[in-house]
């Protein structure tokens, strides 16, 4: 309760509504720990909702959500996500003034002769059925489409450089940053908030000197939390052969090869994600590929492509930084071979099996 005692208020719908989302504030900021940007927007949520129902919280009923998601969703084209996140900030918002922890209902019941429930329910809610709900044709790359892609980012440099441009450099670049997306399994923003500094070296590697291990500090991070760190094992000697030789050969030629950026530009700044995204998306083109196909598909060859090899699941679960295995599953697309492969040894083992009886 954020009310002052004893006082009248000119307007005391308003007055209260004010104090339940700066009550609810403070509980996730302070309680819970949440960021301020995600708080805001929770609230934000909140006053739509009641703009668009024309009501105070202790009003509500389920039928108002209702005609709210149909007039988001037919009326607006939201996705299902946009969809769900607005559901699930008008539940807290429910919980929180109707938990009898804050007092709310007693306080509307002794000014409005009437106090607040909750309105969000499982019945007037979208089901989160899969981890992963983007568009379809997000798969990723066959190990022929990333030879081609990553032969055609090579190609790039000896260009620039026989034809005397003053792109090769980048081009060099761009060209390791693809592959350590590929070879250590990044998402774009990781790629792009790696330092010099975030390699080392692994006991049970040391074939691979300093390359051995990649710290990734700027992992994807969940709702209200800072961003996940992780430790990802090196498991493409070729990957930390391209990384090792950019970083001996070709940084050190930057303007600012003294900043702790992994990824520089001609200026010496940070290589931004979308930088790295239009490059991909040029290259894409050039050779044809499908244009729904973006870096993070790498990512998604990386799991594929490990699994396909025989790494144990949850090692590449670890590896990759998915807190469930049915992330990792949603990532994977094994081959025809694979699967083929697969039922042949089923079948071997079921026909070893009846012999033995």
């Amino acid at each position: 309760m954020v009310l002052l005692d004893g006082v009248a208020f000119l307007h005391p719908e308003d007055a209260v509504f004010e104090a339940m989302l700066e009550g609810w504030a403070r509980q996730q900021l302070g309680g819970r720990r949440l960021k301020k940007g995600t708080v805001q927007g929770r609230q934000r949520v909140v006053r739509r909702f009641m703009e668009a129902v024309n009501e105070y919280p202790w009003t509500w009923t389920a039928g108002q959500v209702d005609e709210w998601m149909t007039y988001l969703v037919a009326g607006k084209g939201r996705a299902k996500q946009t969809i769900r996140d607005y559901q699930g900030a008008l539940r807290m918002f429910c919980d929180y003034i109707t938990s009898p922890y804050y007092e709310w209902p007693g306080e509307c019941e002794v000014r409005f002769g009437t106090h607040p429930v909750q309105v969000v329910h499982e019945w007037n809610t979208v089901a989160h059925l899969a981890d992963y709900e983007g568009r379809p044709e997000r798969r990723p790359m066959t190990r022929d489409e990333i030879q081609r892609f990553l032969d055609h980012a090579d190609e790039q440099v000896d260009r620039a450089v026989r034809l005397g441009r003053k792109g090769a450099l980048a081009a060099y670049r761009d060209a390791t940053v693809f592959k350590a997306i590929y070879g250590w399994g990044l998402r774009c923003n990781e790629a792009s908030r790696l330092d010099t500094c975030d390699f080392y070296r692994s006991p049970k590697a040391p074939e691979l000197g300093r390359f051995g291990k990649l710290q990734v500090r700027y992992g994807k991070a969940s709702r209200g939390s800072p961003p996940r760190r992780r430790m990802v094992l090196s498991v493409m000697p070729w990957a930390v052969e391209a990384v090792e030789d950019y970083v001996v050969n070709i940084r050190p030629r930057y303007r600012a090869s003294s900043a702790a950026a992994l990824w520089l530009t001609e200026r010496g700044g940070r290589l931004m994600p979308r930088e790295i995204e239009d490059r991909f998306a040029q290259y894409r083109d050039e050779l044809g590929l499908e244009k729904a196909l973006t870096p993070h598909c790498l990512r998604h060859s990386h799991v594929t492509h490990q699994i396909e090899d025989g790494a144990d699941p949850l090692f590449v679960q670890q590896q990759v930084g998915h807190r469930f295995a049915s992330t990792t599953a949603i990532y994977t697309g094994v081959s025809g071979d694979f699967m083929d492969t697969m039922m042949r040894k089923a079948l071997d083992r079921a026909y070893a099996a009846d012999q033995e009886m």
